[in-house]
């Protein structure tokens, strides 16, 4: 079981979570849930509808798109965000390369946090509008 401070460090990457203050981070590692899963096994799948993120705490996980590998993710990344936000189909397939050791986010728990601190849902949505910039620059130059 990884620790507390584990839980925040891994957090404090992930670039969704970027603006939230130390008091913040702490309240989404208290909302989430540690899970172990073996390699091999299926975390997301593509055109599901999710509910739930996925930190990875330690291991490695392959994202999948269309059946193309397109990414290898590490500890401190996270995944299935978008369906957290708005719950609706996964954008990728994700499976465990390693033994996985992930945080769960259960949409139900990560809006109670939105709920009971609603400035995070304000560092949230500036840190959203940063990601479509950068791909808006990188789509369109």
């Amino acid at each position: 079981m990884a620790s507390k401070k584990a839980y925040l460090d891994h957090l404090r990457k992930v670039s969704l979570f970027s603006a939230c203050s130390q008091k913040d981070l702490e309240k989404i590692a208290k909302a989430g849930d540690e899970v172990v899963m073996p390699a091999g096994s299926l975390i997301v799948d593509q055109g599901q509808t999710g509910r739930e993120a996925f930190v990875v705490l330690e291991g490695s996980v392959m994202v999948k798109r269309n059946g193309k590998k397109v990414a290898s993710l590490g500890p401190g990344t996270v995944v299935g965000e978008l369906s957290l936000l708005d719950h609706g189909p996964r954008t990728a397939t994700v499976i465990c390369e390693s033994d996985c050791t992930l945080l769960l986010l259960s949409q139900r728990h990560f809006m109670a946090v939105l709920d009971d601190v609603p400035s995070m849902a304000h560092k949230l949505l500036a840190s959203l509008a940063g990601r479509i910039r950068d791909l808006d620059r990188q789509y369109y130059g």
